[in-house]
């Protein structure tokens, strides 16, 4: 199969979508590979790294795009990318269509076969592709909701770990998954006392026995939301359905109830964001200000931190890469369920329910796809 790797060009989005490791793979088991060139310099990957592995190095976008059989991305075809697929391409990347519809239409449009990095599944409930990037978001919350909360980014002038004398401040994590956990360990490590809200109680137990009295855990009923909202000095969003759009947790009259330059790090904004007023920002210009509180919002936070995501997607892609290199598509999903799993878009058609139901479109189902 011929695999073509474009250099991302969302705001300063600086990973790779195929790591030299994964090109030199694919090439051992006959396959081609095109990269653009420049692709993986933000990640620390020379066009040299994929030369001396058999890849093809070459100008511009148009050129891998006309030439691949299958696109290996991170993030979602920007509006240029995806008037240069066509019907019966490949796309494999992170494609978050739930809020998206201007997106949804224009591959739908163009025929491709798009298959998403965060509506793949295993064998145990959990989001292999989308995880590692989960985990890299997560740390990464409180790191950034402590620079948004420094006095001149418009914050309240409050350290996460306070001083002996001055009490830490206090972080709220919405959502006990992988970013949750992520961004929760990370906080408390960094000295602020922390709660996590879940509403699975199985969830909040295995929390609890594993990291013991680092953070609270408590049941996100209603009433425990809106307290600990009120209260927090950094509130941040970890909600997940996977596929859909992420449900509004923290309301505009949450704002009037929470200190004056309090922060919330919306980390579900790929997915719409969990706070009624937040909207996608980049790394260029991060936060804004609504009712007095701070919004980070910034959609691909990963990027910030390009080559440890880069290796970190791509350990976790590069089995699924080969294996829909190896086999075609069609013979990959129907022998790995989770692997079909991701497929969102077929031939102008939906194929995940979640996405659909979104966006009140009709879809069809996997099965009568993969027949």
């Amino acid at each position: 199969m011929r695999i073509g790797c474009p250099k991302e060009i969302k705001n300063q989005e600086y990973r790779v979508g195929v790591t030299p490791t994964a090109a030199r793979d694919a090439i051992a088991r006959g396959h081609e590979v095109m990269v653009e060139t420049g692709a993986g310099i933000g990640a620390g990957f020379a066009d040299a790294d994929y030369l001396a592995i058999g890849a093809q190095i070459v100008e511009t976008a148009e050129e891998v795009f006309a030439w691949a059989e299958m696109v290996v991305k991170v993030k979602e075809p920007q509006v240029a990318e995806r008037r240069m697929l066509r019907e019966g391409q490949l796309l494999f990347t992170y494609l978050h269509l739930a809020p998206d519809t201007a997106q949804t239409d224009d591959l739908l449009a163009s025929g491709a076969t798009c298959i998403a990095y965060e509506t793949v599944t295993d064998n145990f409930g959990g989001l292999p592709l989308l995880a590692p990037m989960s985990e890299v978001a997560g740390r990464l919350a409180p790191q950034m909701g402590a620079w948004t909360l420094q006095k001149a980014n418009g914050g309240r002038g409050v350290l996460l770990a306070g001083v002996p004398g001055v009490t830490p401040a206090e972080v709220v994590v919405i959502g006990g998954g992988v970013v949750g956990t992520n961004a929760a360990r990370i906080a408390a490590g960094m000295g602020a006392d922390v709660t996590v809200l879940d509403l699975s109680l199985p969830r909040l137990r295995q929390l609890d026995e594993r990291f013991g009295h680092l953070f609270n855990c408590r049941y996100a009923s209603g009433q425990a939301t809106d307290e600990l909202i009120a209260r927090a000095d950094m509130v941040v969003g970890a909600v997940l359905i996977p596929g859909a759009e992420a449900p509004k947790i923290i309301t505009r009259a949450h704002l009037a109830t929470m200190k004056p330059g309090s922060a919330i790090v919306d980390v579900a904004i790929d997915q719409g964001g969990c706070a009624e007023t937040s909207k996608a920002t980049t790394h260029d210009d991060p936060v804004y200000e609504v009712d007095g509180i701070m919004h980070y919002c910034v959609a691909n936070m990963p990027g910030a931190v390009s080559r440890t995501s880069t290796i970190a997607l791509g350990n976790a892609t590069q089995p699924f890469l080969l294996a829909l290199a190896d086999k075609g598509w069609k013979q990959a999903c129907r022998e790995d369920a989770n692997l079909a799993n991701g497929l969102n878009i077929h031939a102008g058609r939906i194929t995940n329910g979640p996405v659909a139901r979104a966006q009140g479109r009709d879809h069809v189902e996997l099965a009568a796809v993969l027949a």
